[in-house]
This record gives structure tokens, C-alpha cells and sequence, in this order.
């Protein structure tokens, strides 16, 4: 039996110990899946991109219909709570949100009252090995359902596939919809051509990851051109270069793929120059852009 962490905890108005925290067995989020969650970073103990966060979870609350418990600034208030308890001064606060306790029925009730989780816990960045070397990746097909725009607590399609890369000692799964790529089971996916950082469209079928944007910015900054289209999977077999992009990865060069070194030349299965200029950029930004 694995130890709880002996960290502090929000659960629907109070505060308590982590490891005490208890939801009815007739919660939506535990019968059915039917809720939503969101992840903030945070680095020195200040939150990265706050308000960018913030605006996900509203879009994914609002699709399945559930209310916004809090505003802005309650959520802010209760993480800053969570986040000045924890011993770790870069840390990753979770926030989950249920349609709430009712008799089992697939139709969404109606009032009644979401409920509401958070916790903080220590952030496990890539290691130096990794930054330097990059990470193996496998591919698989996109057998997840079609909504991967919402950012739902119902995971087990990710489940299974981050559990494919898992079961080969690879740090993700690489995922295709009818050839073209989707994401990765907890990451977005980037591929470069020709200089240019390249990922796929916004659609149904991706979630929007807060790096998408992010990525944007720091492209422009650094001046590497940028787009979002569809990516065929033999284009990303015949990248470049090959990145991840998540809250705990930041930006993490892929230098395998299916057991195949990524990229050509002398840069063959290493890091490339893109990631390298995106990596520099991510580190100043998470100095300007932290509350």
C-alpha cells in the first residue's frame, strides 16, 4: 500500500490533510468521470501564466455545463494557500471540479452544487539527462474519445496510452487520427521543418494546451516562424527535430521515435537548435510571466 502525501488539501470550502479527504461515492466525478481539472505550475512559489489557466478551465467548465464555482480571485486565494503549506518551492497545484453528489443517472442534474478539489505537490521536471540528451517517444493511433478539447477527469483513454509508451521505457505516446497527428497521452507535440516549429490545428480532437500560445510568443520572440496545420505522420517521422510541451515537460526535446534517432546529419537523434533557442526562451518567461 502506497503512503499518502502528508500535504494540505481543499475540498469544498475547507481545509484539511490530504490523506482525510473524502467525496461521496454517489460524486459525478467518481460514477461517471463527469468533471473537470486543471494543473497549475509554479515555480519560486509564484503561478505560471495564471489567468491563461484560468481561461481553460472556464472554456472546459462551460462545455460540459458546469458552473464556475469561483472567480479568478478565489482561485488564486485558495492556491496561494495550498502552495505557501507545501515544503517544495516549485510545485504543481491541481484543481478538479465535479458536477457535484446526486442519484446515479446519466442526465445532468440540475441544482446542485459542483464539487471542488485541490491540492499542491512537488514538481518533477525532466531531469538534466534528459534536457540534454531528449527522450524516446513510441507512436500509437488516437483510440481516445472525440472531445480531447475538454480537459476532463474522464482519462482512461490517456491512461492507456501513456501506459503503451510506459510498458517500452519511453517518456510518451505519440498519438495519430487517421494519419494525421493529434498530441501525445499528457503532452502537446511540435515538429520542426526547415526552421520552422510546426504542430497541429486547433480541433475537437486536441487539447489546447497553455504552451500552444505560449510557444507562439516565444517563436516570435526568438524569430522562428510558426504554424499551426494539419501534420501528416510521415512528416513527423521526417522532422527535424521532435518536441513535447506540457506543464511539468515545459518544452523537452524527442530524440527517438518507434526506436528510430530523430532529425538528419551530424544533429541525428540529439537535440536540436530549435528546441535549444525555445528552451532559453521558456526559462525567461517563466521569471516574467510567475504571480
Amino acid at each position: 500500500m502506497q503512503t499518502l502525501p502528508d500535504s494540505l488539501s481543499y475540498l469544498n470550502g475547507a481545509y484539511g490533510a490530504l490523506a482525510d479527504a473524502k467525496v461521496s461515492v454517489l460524486d459525478r466525478g467518481f460514477i461517471f468521470g463527469d468533471g473537470i481539472y486543471e494543473v497549475l505550475p509554479v515555480y519560486g512559489r509564484r503561478i505560471f501564466r495564471f489567468e491563461e489557466h484560468m481561461a481553460r478551465l472556464d472554456r472546459s467548465l462551460s462545455k460540459v455545463r458546469i458552473g464556475n464555482p469561483h472567480p479568478a480571485e478565489g482561485w488564486l486565494a485558495i492556491a496561494r494557500k495550498l502552495i505557501a503549506a507545501h515544503a517544495s518551492d516549485d510545485q504543481l497545484v491541481y484543481i478538479q471540479v465535479t458536477r457535484g453528489v446526486a442519484p446515479r443517472d446519466h442526465v445532468m442534474p440540475q441544482g446542485i452544487e459542483p464539487t471542488v478539489f485541490m491540492m499542491a505537490s512537488a514538481m518533477k521536471p525532466p531531469t538534466a539527462e534528459q534536457r540534454h540528451q531528449g527522450v524516446a517517444c513510441v507512436t500509437a493511433r488516437d483510440f481516445r474519445w472525440e472531445r480531447g478539447d475538454i480537459k476532463s477527469v474522464s482519462l482512461l483513454g490517456n491512461v492507456l496510452a501513456r501506459q503503451i509508451s510506459a510498458d517500452r521505457g519511453a517518456t510518451e505516446t505519440v498519438m495519430f487520427r487517421n494519419g494525421m497527428l493529434t498530441e501525445a497521452a499528457a503532452s502537446n507535440v511540435w515538429i520542426v521543418h526547415e526552421g520552422a516549429l510546426l504542430g497541429p490545428p486547433k480541433s475537437e480532437h486536441v487539447l489546447e494546451g497553455i504552451r500552444v500560445e505560449l510557444l507562439r510568443e516565444l517563436c516570435e520572440e526568438e524569430g522562428i516562424a510558426y504554424n499551426l496545420r494539419p501534420i501528416p505522420e510521415a512528416e513527423v517521422f521526417a522532422a527535424d527535430e521532435i518536441m513535447l510541451s506540457s506543464a511539468t515537460k515545459e518544452v523537452l526535446a524527442v530524440t527517438t521515435l518507434d526506436a528510430e534517432p530523430v532529425g538528419h546529419g551530424a544533429l541525428r537523434g540529439k537535440p536540436g537548435p530549435v528546441y535549444a533557442k525555445l528552451h532559453a526562451a521558456y526559462q525567461r518567461a517563466k521569471a516574467a510571466q510567475s504571480i
